[in-house]
């Protein structure tokens, strides 16, 4: 059972894009009761440049990957701001 949350991160470095995506494609957990992972990331047009699409089975997991991109050296760097977006209902509609 997962859940899906998403990250839009505003950048203070315009042109990291890329680099943000290829830091974070493939990121997943690797403690011990730990099931979470970074499904997708994206640049994008508009009042955010990067949207990032994560799953995870506890909220906790959620916090572990915000915080990442946030304490990260280089990420801590070349973003501004994230706001995050948590869907409410487990697997869906994909079950």
């Amino acid at each position: 059972m997962y859940y899906r949350g998403y990250l839009l991160m505003r950048l203070k470095i315009i042109g990291k894009e890329w680099e943000i995506v290829d830091k974070l494609k493939g990121l997943k957990s690797s403690e011990a009761g730990e099931d979470w992972k970074i499904t997708y990331a994206t640049p994008i047009y508009g009042g955010w440049d990067v949207i990032v699409e994560c799953s995870f089975t506890k909220l906790q997991e959620l916090d572990k990957i915000v915080t990442y991109c946030r304490v990260d050296e280089d990420l801590s760097q070349w973003i501004e701001e994230t706001i995050t977006l948590c869907g409410t209902k487990p697997n869906y509609p994909f079950e």
